[in-house]
Parts: structure tokens; C-alpha cells; sequence
């Protein structure tokens, strides 16, 4: 547990940090939008381009809230748990079930 929490301090934990598989599901799909958005840019005049750079740059800006919610959530429910389960009284039939 100690190395945990130095790697936290220190900076050296990164949770959202991924590397991608290069043959992943998770590959392929950003490969596809990369390649859609190519495209895309190639068929828009200047304005065009304009706004689908502005829409783009907001999609990520929503991801990234999305992700940081998500991850708040997933860390605040992973806490509840623990804590449950240090709970002695929690019902468990062997001690009474009180």
C-alpha cells in the first residue's frame, strides 16, 4: 500500500492514462473517426472546417467531463464498498445476523 501511495504523491499514478492495443476494438474505433474526420475536412470549405473543428474540440471537452464523472463516481463507490466491508456489524449470519 505504501508504494501506492508514494507513486500518488510523486505523480506517478496517471488514471487516466491508456495505452491503446494496436489491433483493439478501441483502436479500430478511433482509427475509423480519424479517418471520417479526414475525410470530412476534405469536403468542407474554410468555414466548414471552422465549425468542425469547434464541434470536435466540444465533443472532447464533453468526453473529458464525462470521464472525470465517471471516474469521481467509480473511486466514490469503490470507497463505499471498502467501507462496507470493514463494517463488523453488517448483518452476517455467523454474528447474529445483527
Amino acid at each position: 500500500m505504501r508504494r501506492t501511495l508514494e507513486d500518488f504523491y510523486y505523480g506517478n499514478i496517471v488514471p487516466h492514462e491508456q495505452n491503446m492495443v494496436p489491433s483493439s476494438e478501441l483502436r479500430r474505433a478511433v482509427d475509423r473517426v480519424t479517418l471520417c474526420e479526414t475525410q470530412l475536412e476534405e469536403l468542407l470549405d474554410e468555414t466548414g472546417r471552422t465549425i468542425l473543428t469547434r464541434f470536435t474540440r466540444s465533443q472532447q471537452e464533453i468526453d473529458s467531463i464525462t470521464a472525470l464523472e465517471n471516474f469521481v463516481l467509480g473511486f466514490r463507490l469503490g470507497v463505499r464498498m471498502m467501507a462496507e466491508c470493514m463494517d463488523n456489524n453488517d448483518g452476517d449470519i455467523r454474528n447474529g445476523g445483527e
